[in-house]
């Protein structure tokens, strides 16, 4: 595992403890499919969020935030989508961003409904 590697590891790690203490429950962490990786799958009551985690080192170039372009959205609504085909019936979803713009942040910021499903 490279450096960066146990890096994105750690902050999804924080990122999963954060949202725990927030009241979320993880279901699946690193869901992945042909179309698309999700780093976190969890319940809020009885909505299904599907956590994107983003660390950057610095906010330069749009930060942690801005690296989740649309393209991104676009692998992550697939990836959702094959998630929910394996249900047996589709709860009422969002998308939610957790970032990280400093390696060393105490807290990430949560980004809850962080872009739309066309």
């Amino acid at each position: 595992m490279t450096l960066r590697q146990r890096r994105g590891a750690h902050a999804e790690e924080r990122a999963a403890q954060y949202l725990e203490r927030q009241g979320l429950a993880i279901l699946a962490r690193n869901f992945r499919s042909r179309l698309g990786e999700i780093d976190l799958v969890a319940r809020d009551g009885p909505m299904l969020v599907f956590v994107e985690v983003r660390l950057r080192a610095s906010a330069a170039y749009g930060g942690a935030r801005g690296s989740v372009d649309a393209r991104k959205q676009a692998r992550l609504v697939a990836a959702a989508r094959y998630y929910l085909s394996r249900l047996a019936s589709e709860p009422p979803c969002r998308f939610d961003v957790v970032t990280f713009d400093d390696a060393f942040a105490e807290s990430p910021q949560w980004l809850q409904g962080a872009f739309e499903v066309a």
